[in-house]
């Protein structure tokens, strides 16, 4: 492809976003971009900071002054804090509880998406997050909307030793101020409850090549002979 792409993965928290954001990059040759990890980096720099991460001013003040750049680590964009990447340490539950309340902020947010679409510099991504086809890169052709059941999303997170009311998560998303979860304009929707990441991602894979090709037959249609 001569220009970059992006494939935008929205959908539910445990809809399986980062398993098939991963597949589906590998199998492309994407870059992978985690929003999810970005919003925790701000969130971990907060508490580094004593910074009170249920006021949004100062929270809003934070990403005025706090010095990132972004690098992609074997296919994988990482937001670095002062050249340095918090690795594990974003995935504790302090991490966690903060990034719930920084997230909601519309200063983040904006933040976040200027940040978030200067990953195009380094080529075609796969981006998972909650607002990437109706935020972040509306303009993309390639956007996904995954879901599941609860009670199969409540399971899995059961499996990874996460213990987290869904419900409310979806709620908090779905009804916030700034760029709520919703299913972008042209979005595949997949609900994948009762599907293996393997078919999942396919199902992806299989849109993104049926896409791309109807893309490429209208473009040569186009070309005056």
């Amino acid at each position: 492809m001569k220009h970059p792409i992006v494939i935008a993965i929205d959908g539910t928290s445990a809809s399986g976003k980062s398993t098939n954001a991963k597949l589906v990059a590998k199998a492309l040759g994407f870059v992978h971009v985690d929003t999810g990890a970005m919003y925790r980096t701000l969130a971990w720099h907060c508490l580094q900071q004593q910074v009170n991460t249920e006021d949004p001013k100062a929270v809003a003040a934070v990403c005025r002054r706090w010095k990132t750049s972004l690098a992609n680590v074997d296919g994988l964009v990482h937001l670095l804090v002062d050249g340095k990447d918090p690795g594990l340490e974003l995935r504790t539950s302090e991490v966690s509880a903060a990034t719930s309340h920084i997230a909601v902020v519309p200063k983040v947010r904006d933040w976040m998406k200027q940040k978030q679409r200067e990953c195009i510099q380094f080529g075609s991504l796969v981006m998972e997050g909650r607002d990437i086809g109706t935020n972040v890169f509306p303009e993309t052709d390639y956007k996904f909307y995954l879901d599941a059941h609860i009670e199969e999303r409540t399971r899995r997170r059961a499996a990874e030793g996460v213990n987290e009311n869904l419900a409310a998560r979806d709620q908090r998303d779905s009804q916030r101020a700034a760029a709520p979860l919703m299913i972008a304009l042209g979005a595949k929707v997949i609900n994948n409850s009762t599907m293996t990441s393997a078919e999942t991602s396919g199902l992806i894979l299989a849109e993104v090549c049926r896409r791309r090709d109807a893309s490429e037959r209208a473009g040569q249609r186009g070309v005056v002979r």
